[in-house]
């Protein structure tokens, strides 16, 4: 059960899974079918997952109407088997070892936090977040390898995820750490009622702002080395940054990120890395000047320049 760890988990190495099984008995109607932001809500989710991740699975009730989306469809076997059902599904169709798991409902899901629950999962099987008292296991990130207890809950009738997490190694991203990312929870925004779907459209104050946002975010991939890693206890970091980003903002999302760099790796003051540590772009340069540009998609590695990390 134990999984490898010698390729920690990346944006680009991701499955996002999408639950949209649910019975939506308290909406009234299919909630994946909502109109949300001028298309249906598990589009608009979709949407999300497919910047951050190599590939995405929804699983479905048996005879559920979809749009037509760029994913892998995934029947459940036995239909309304609960979360573990559906992530139990969702993860034997994943082509990769880590995913991310989230509900078609889930209308205002945060890249960044989902990259930064990502990045923990190196060491961990399972990396789920604690808002408000509760396990969020809908918005969480899982390996293939806990499929096998995921099975065997289902044979005993245990269908909340929450029984998985004391069993096998459970990184908790506490309140604190949320709210560093998504100050409000708005990640953790369902909507299981018609006042909650008006909420919703309260909230989703001007779409076309929202649109140009997503339009004008990247994502690139940050290796450490040497005593970066050593300080860090991680190894690789994605970030998603605004399109005209450079250097200075990849410094200051690894510090928000890992606050160990602080001081150590990345200056405390203005944002750049401290003497003695270089970073290079892609594997082809290494770069002098804090006002280089970052490109959707880069990798970036920061090594110790006196060491050869």
């Amino acid at each position: 059960m134990t999984p490898s760890m010698d390729h920690p988990a990346s944006a680009t190495a991701t499955t996002g899974i999408v639950l949209a099984g649910g019975k939506s008995s308290r909406m009234g109607r299919p909630k994946a079918l909502l109109p949300f932001g001028g298309q249906p809500l598990i589009a608009h989710v979709v949407a999300t997952l497919r910047r951050l991740c190599a590939e995405v699975v929804v699983v479905a009730a048996p005879d559920q109407d979809l749009p037509s989306m760029p994913v892998t469809i995934v029947r459940d076997a036995v239909a309304y088997q609960g979360p573990v059902g559906a992530i139990t599904y969702g993860l034997t169709a994943s082509k990769m070892d880590v995913s991310f798991v989230t509900s078609c409902d889930s209308a205002f899901l945060n890249p960044e936090l989902i990259a930064h629950l990502l990045s923990r999962i190196v060491g961990y099987d399972v990396v789920v977040p604690h808002w408000q008292g509760r396990f969020q296991p809908l918005h969480a990130v899982y390996r293939r390898s806990v499929l096998p207890l995921l099975e065997a809950q289902l044979a005993r009738g245990e269908l909340r995820p929450v029984f998985l997490f004391d069993k096998v190694r459970t990184r908790t991203v506490d309140e604190e750490e949320v709210r560093r990312i998504d100050p409000d929870g708005m990640s953790f925004f369902n909507m299981n009622t018609p006042e909650d779907y008006a909420e919703a459209f309260a909230r989703w104050d001007d779409p076309r702002r929202r649109e140009r946002a997503a339009r004008e975010s990247i994502s690139c991939t940050v290796e450490l080395f040497g005593v970066a890693r050593m300080v860090a206890h991680t190894t690789q970091v994605p970030l998603v940054l605004c399109a005209r980003a450079t250097l200075v903002d990849v410094y200051a999302a690894l510090v928000e990120k890992l606050p160990a760099l602080r001081g150590r790796v990345i200056s405390a003051g203005e944002p750049r890395l401290m003497e003695g540590y270089t970073c290079n772009i892609n594997g082809r340069e290494f770069v002098r000047t804090s006002e280089t540009p970052v490109h959707a998609g880069d990798s970036l590695m920061i090594f110790s320049a006196d060491a050869g990390g």
